[in-house]
């Protein structure tokens, strides 16, 4: 790498934690992104880009919430989707000091791409583990183990009220990833944790599936 004996530098996940002799057998597997820094908090020179490998659920694709959206007592399904959308955002926002803001976007110009639904807050953000996290499928919010780090670690659940913004307002609690594959045929996911200044993205599609 050209370092100088007399350099100092840092080898850190993409989450910017320092990889030791203690935590290295915890860190370290197969497949781990990791950067070469001169300290933990250096700004990248360049964007990274990482394929993740995984096996979806075959609910995800299959089902895509169809089953629990339609057994909604002739309702229209797509509002359950979008809620469960929305009960992200409600639940990165919930711990916010000061303005709490959501916003639901309908794109429409195909001049920009295909048309979307996108879903913006100014929650706490994830790390690249926890997107990674995110993308895998039935793996609840509140029970996560192993190496699995939670994307809604320390969420409290809100007192019991009607359905508010200030509820769990996900309905059939089948997950994001359902709720997107039933909306569209791809997720693009883009956030930056509050105490970072790296901007991580995950990009899934049935097409790659």
């Amino acid at each position: 790498f050209g370092i100088a004996d007399d350099e100092n530098f840092v080898i850190t996940t993409t989450n910017r934690k320092e990889i030791t002799e203690d935590n290295f057998s915890e860190l370290v597997q197969d497949g781990i992104t990791l950067y070469l820094l001169q300290s933990v908090d250096q700004m990248l020179l360049s964007a990274t880009k990482e394929r993740i490998d995984f096996l979806p659920h075959y609910d995800t694709l299959v089902k895509s919430g169809m089953y629990e959206y339609y057994a909604s007592e002739g309702q229209n399904p797509l509002p359950f989707a979008l809620a469960e959308l929305i009960d992200n955002s409600l639940s990165a926002t919930a711990r916010n000091t000061g303005i709490r803001s959501i916003q639901i976007k309908l794109l429409f110009d195909e001049s920009q791409g295909k048309s979307a639904v996108a879903v913006i807050d100014n929650g706490r953000g994830m790390t690249s583990r926890q997107l990674n996290n995110w993308a895998v499928y039935r793996l609840s919010k509140f029970t996560r183990q192993g190496d699995f780090e939670s994307d809604h670690s320390g969420y409290v659940r809100p007192l019991p009220v009607p359905r508010s913004l200030n509820s769990d307002i996900s309905y059939f609690g089948v997950g994001g990833k359902q709720a997107v594959f039933f909306v569209g045929q791809s997720a693009r996911m883009i956030s930056k944790p509050a105490e970072s200044q790296d901007v991580h993205e995950l990009v899934l599609s049935k097409e790659d599936f």
